[in-house]
């Protein structure tokens, strides 16, 4: 079994209801066993399209899945929740990201693991502070990676919650 961490955003329609929806599916999947849930984070859109701001988290998973399996239910998960692939980086139902799998580095056209943007977005890093467990990540306290994104002030809690 391997330790992972997959962000989860959503800035379309009932955004919390999409993020609820998404664990439910996570958790009633076969061979993933949801741990733990970050708190819920609004954030501005990350990247130039025009859009709503978002709802994100981060969910601490428990997998016996390999990385490129994984990808595939979390992309069913998304599919099933609406999400069209219209737009780099705008707006969506659900975003299901895997930042984060145990000590694997995956590196394919369809997925990079750890996630290959994780140190440039204060909206993964702040609820990822949350579940994360260990005391460094990439050599580094999660607080000083998220001073080094230069966004942070972009990400603030909610009253939402799960």
């Amino acid at each position: 079994m391997t330790i992972g961490y997959l962000a989860l955003g959503s800035n379309l329609g009932d955004r919390m209801s999409y993020l609820t929806q998404a664990v439910t599916y996570l958790s009633e999947t076969e061979g993933i066993s949801v741990l733990g849930k970050s708190k819920i984070y609004e954030t501005e859109p990350y990247g130039d399209v025009p859009q709503d701001n978002y709802l994100n988290a981060v969910v601490k998973i428990e997998t016996s899945i390999e990385p490129i399996k994984l990808l595939d239910i979390t992309q069913g998960i998304e599919a099933k929740l609406g999400r069209e692939r219209l737009i780099r980086w705008g707006p969506r139902t659900i975003d299901i990201d895997l930042i984060l799998l145990g000590d694997k580095h995956v590196n394919t056209e369809r997925l990079t693991i750890p996630h290959i943007e994780i140190k440039k977005r204060s909206f993964v890093l702040i609820p990822l502070k949350d579940v994360y467990e260990e005391d460094t990540l990439f050599g580094q306290t999660l607080e000083n990676l998220i001073n080094q994104t230069g966004n942070k002030e972009e990400v603030w809690e909610t009253t939402e919650s799960w």
